[in-house]
């Protein structure tokens, strides 16, 4: 029908009709059954070409309706990506999100939630900052810590080093130094830390002074000292990280800490991946110093059991971050001239949904206790399959596993091999394993979350290494 012959059709994708419940019925019946599936496959990527082919044209002026377009989607498109929850995606760091955490998600997108302001999302907001209240006492952050979750840890290292800076300018100004430091801002980090605090530096122009890891490739105090002895005034933050994506280290963060007595620095903590451990008796006491930690960030989509995306972004002091990323704008004024938490004040972010909401839902329906117990598990398995490499001839660890990531060779291999192997895996649909690589060498990788995964998944993967 022409928009000519119905003079409504402008309100026909907002007006409740029996096309819309046709449609609301479509999405949630499939969520359904997404969500209670037992039998997910890995499924895997597909060529542009075949996936034009099989989906065919479905954008076009008369659109083709929910059906055929839901149809598209769970035959074609849905199968061409990888399921990052399935037990046996063990590359990068997977995504296990609660059955609670994906549930509330629709609920959160059903309820048209706006989540950068108090005025507009309170509610929301005070969920959201009873999560992060909890998180920071988790990490040992004083009393009134708190901040914001963004998109994820790129997102959330930057706001936290642009907050630095301007705490480091506002002293300097306020002391009567110029802002900028002769030689310019510089950032000092381990050469092993996430790309994203190197990427960051970029967009904000400052230097970064990469420090080596040493064979244990974590980040010493001494080459801290060393480094902040050497360049002084220009350092204004030092990034230490709280388990390392590619083999899950933990810096020396209480040595790194403990230099803030002689040196005037922000410190903080990417735990974008590890800094869950801290829920765990197995793994916390590798994390002592954090508590002294000007900021940290942690993503809840990878070890705390959230859908993608969301970064926990948190300050020990909010002020220094409300100062740094509050905007102002006439039409803005209405939210900055009240003294009210808004979130969008805490990020580089100004609009933003509400997406501690689902971890918020998860949180409170099964305790505290069960997500320990999750964490736990993954620590544990990842020192039991550890131990099994070690017994087995023709494998070798490269490092024993802090946390749960497990790094692993199997002798004479090349990057062919690895590369084969990996194929095959996902060919046959038993497991997403990519190569990796440290200092050259090629090598097998095992990162370890989803609760499901099993010690008999992992030796079936090391048993296919012939």
């Amino acid at each position: 029908m022409t928009a000519e012959a119905d003079p409504n059709a402008h309100t026909r994708m907002h007006s409740v009709s029996e096309e819309t419940r046709s449609i609301v019925d479509l999405v949630l019946d499939y969520s359904r059954r997404r969500l209670l599936a037992t039998d997910t496959p890995l499924d895997h990527a597909s060529s542009p070409g075949e996936l034009t082919r099989l989906a065919g044209r479905t954008i076009s002026e008369e659109g083709i309706g929910a059906s055929r377009a839901l149809a598209a989607f769970e035959m074609v498109l849905a199968p061409a990506c990888i399921t990052t929850d399935h037990p046996q995606y063990l590359s990068f760091i997977p995504s296990a999100p609660s059955k609670a955490a994906m549930a509330f998600d629709l609920v959160v997108s059903a309820s048209a939630l706006y989540g950068g302001s108090w005025l507009e999302g309170s509610g929301a907001v005070h969920a959201e900052n009873e999560v992060l209240t909890w998180l920071a006492g988790e990490f040992g952050l004083p009393a009134g810590a708190g901040g914001v979750f963004v998109q994820g840890g790129t997102i959330g290292n930057l706001s936290a080093l642009v907050a630095a800076r301007d705490t480091a300018r506002r002293a300097r100004t306020g002391a009567g130094l110029p802002a900028r430091p002769e030689g310019g801002w510089a950032v000092v980090c381990s050469a092993e830390a996430h790309s994203s605090v190197k990427s960051a530096a970029e967009i904000m122009d400052v230097d970064v002074i990469a420090v080596p890891g040493g064979d244990t490739g974590s980040l010493s105090a001494a080459a801290v000292r060393e480094a902040l002895e050497s360049d002084g005034e220009r350092v204004f933050a030092v990034v230490a990280t709280g388990g390392s994506t590619n083999f899950g280290i933990v810096d020396d963060i209480a040595g790194v800490a403990a230099l803030k007595d002689d040196f005037d620095f922000w410190l903080h903590v990417d735990g974008a991946y590890g800094l869950t451990a801290m829920l765990s008796p197995l793994a916390r006491h590798h994390f002592a110093g954090v508590e002294r930690a000007d900021s940290v960030i942690v993503d809840p989509h990878k070890w705390l059991f959230a859908p993608y995306d969301v970064c926990a972004l948190i300050y020990r002091d909010p002020e220094n971050g409300r100062l740094a990323h509050t905007q102002h704008a006439e039409y803005l004024d209405v939210l900055t001239e009240q003294a009210a938490y808004d979130p969008s004040d805490y990020s580089i972010q100004l609009t933003r949904r509400p997406r501690g909401l689902p971890l918020w839902f998860s949180l409170a329906t099964y305790g505290a206790a069960t997500y320990r117990d999750a964490v736990t598990h993954s620590i544990a398995l990842a020192r039991r399959i550890a131990d099994e490499i070690e017994r087995r001839p023709g494998f070798s660890l490269v490092r024993d596993p802090q946390l749960s990531v497990v790094v692993f060779e199997r002798d004479g291999w090349s990057k062919a091999d690895y590369e084969r192997w990996s194929d095959q895996l996902l060919e046959d649909q038993q497991a997403f394993v990519v190569p990796s690589s440290h200092a050259g060498r090629t090598n097998a990788r095992f990162a370890i979350v989803n609760p499901l995964t099993t010690f008999e998944q992992l030796t079936a993967i090391l048993d296919s290494m012939k």
